[in-house]
């Protein structure tokens, strides 16, 4: 330890009688601006507000990380090392902070948060984290430059601010680039141009037609949504449109609007073309078609997947009439009883006031304050739950927030129960999420099945499927619609498919070079 010590001495001091023209008051600079975390939070803001979904998701890994290892950092670690700073004999008086740091040196809580949102970024988008890093490295080296903290301190905060990122991982694991490729193809025609093909644009829900998509297919009809339209006889228009023209359906919208083309889509046997503009597009990257570009050159190609549906279907002897529509209604993604369709409502209602995260945050705090549990049979067995979910697909991470499929051909109902008997259930299954041990948790139940009976819901029951929020019926099966919705997806993820066209190109000037 005392070899450590000295070395750690012997760094610091040649770090801080360094001569870096022209870097001191940049290094000087750039290290107060990372004073709180500012310097990242800006970072993040600019990800969020510039970028799309990926640099949407690496801003809140990058954040939610630097948040731990500053957590860490500032609640355990220093107070246990109590190191002191180094002394400023050595460090030129022109690179003094104006204000010292006054905790103790041990480990460098500004290098643990430049790491921490480094590597969270980079976790979800490797060019972003390219980007960071160089920056994030150079916060680091400031701390020993400007004199604040040995070579040791901000290597140890580095160690866990990358340590605080892959942690969350355990919780929220990284979006796989590309779906599972081997789904077997499925036949949908080719539309050279977009020709026979009748896209679905809700601009109704904020998401306008984009110019992109007239240049991508410039054959295809756009059928527009707007607020005050009628949506079901919109989309009526649209699917009558596309079968006179025997080609397939698009849609350009959220997930809302998505999974109601999707519904029609499957009953009229129509290929769909998914054209994702929402905000999470769950149904979108799922299947594999991320960006406009993705799905049109499915579309010239005549590239598909076959999917799954999820159906509600209502039990004779049910109160059927108080069900959805009394009738099956098929699900792209969820359906859940219990705490969540009062969530998905009372987020709606606080939605216009506060936006939509801020609203889903104070909505899921509230029910579970006040929330009670929900008494049925699930296959002929009396549970008391707090929660019943059930996936079209099975979902990954098998934690508390399953975040995505990596396939949606796989036949199976993803179930999971928040059992409601035992004592403070609630406080335990978010408890046991934060600490990664939800699979061994008493109130957790997670299974697949083909499909799933639930008899004996209440009058007032009500369910959510893919965010609607509806009457339930007395009782109803939960099966599969197994492979019934044919998606445009392209048969190879777009990296490969640019390396192909780039290979393509260095033949064809090889092929002229030999001619000429």
């Amino acid at each position: 330890m005392r070899f450590l010590g000295d070395l750690d001495q012997r760094l610091f001091t040649r770090v801080a009688t360094a001569r870096l023209p022209g870097a001191g008051p940049a290094l000087t600079r750039l290290s107060r601006s990372a004073d709180h975390g500012l310097l990242w939070l800006g970072a993040a803001t600019g990800l969020a507000v510039l970028g799309g979904r990926t640099a949407r998701r690496a801003a809140l890994r990058g954040t939610g990380s630097l948040a731990l290892a500053s957590v860490t950092v500032n609640t355990v670690a220093k107070w246990t090392a109590r190191r002191p700073r180094p002394l400023l004999d050595p460090v030129p008086p022109i690179r003094h902070l104006v204000r010292q740091p006054r905790t103790t040196s041990f480990p460098s809580g500004h290098s643990a948060s430049a790491a921490a949102f480094a590597t969270g970024v980079a976790l979800e988008c490797t060019r972003y984290g390219t980007l960071v890093a160089p920056v994030a490295a150079a916060v680091a080296f400031s701390r020993v430059y400007v004199g604040v903290h040995y070579p040791g301190d901000v290597l140890a905060g580095a160690a866990i601010g990358v340590g605080a990122a892959v942690l969350t991982c355990r919780w929220w694991p990284p979006r796989q680039v590309n779906p599972e490729r081997e789904r077997p193809a499925a036949p949908a025609p080719a539309l050279p141009g977009g020709e026979g093909l009748v896209v679905f644009v809700n601009t109704g829900a904020g998401t306008p037609a984009p110019p992109l998509l007239s240049g991508l297919l410039p054959r295809a009809e756009l059928v527009l949504c707007a607020a005050d339209d009628d949506f079901g006889a919109r989309l009526d228009h649209a699917v009558r449109r596309a079968l006179a023209r025997g080609g397939a359906l698009g849609v350009h919208g959220g997930d809302g609007t998505v999974n109601a083309a999707a519904r029609a889509a499957a009953r009229h046997g129509l290929p769909l073309a998914v054209f994702p503009g929402g905000t999470l597009n769950h149904f979108a990257l799922d299947v594999g078609v991320p960006h406009l570009e993705d799905t049109a050159a499915a579309v010239v190609r005549g590239e598909a997947v076959a999917v799954d549906l999820g159906a509600a279907v209502p039990l004779t002897g049910a109160t059927a009439g108080e069900g959805p529509d009394a009738a099956p209604v098929e699900f792209l993604n969820t359906f859940a009883l219990g705490l969540y369709p009062e969530l998905v409502r009372l987020r709606e209602r606080l939605e216009p006031r506060l936006g939509k995260w801020p609203a889903a945050t104070l909505a899921l705090v509230r029910v579970l304050r006040t929330a009670a549990p929900t008494e049925l049979r699930v296959d002929g067995r009396p549970r008391r739950l707090w929660l019943l979910f059930a996936g079209n697909g099975r979902y990954v991470p098998d934690g508390f927030a399953p975040a995505f499929r990596p396939r949606l051909d796989d036949g199976l109902i993803d179930l999971r129960l928040v059992d409601g008997d035992h004592r403070l259930a609630r406080t335990r299954v978010v408890l046991a999420a934060l600490v990664g041990a939800l699979g061994r948790s008493r109130v957790y139940v997670a299974e697949r099945v083909p499909g799933v009976r639930i008899e004996d819901l209440g009058p007032m029951d009500t369910c959510a499927y893919d965010g609607e929020v509806v009457p339930a019926p007395g009782a109803l099966r939960l099966e599969k619609r197994h492979r019934a919705l044919v998606v445009y997806r392209p048969a190879l993820p777009r990296n490969e498919i640019l390396q192909q066209a780039r290979i393509a190109a260095v033949m064809a000037r090889r092929r002229g070079r030999g001619r000429s």
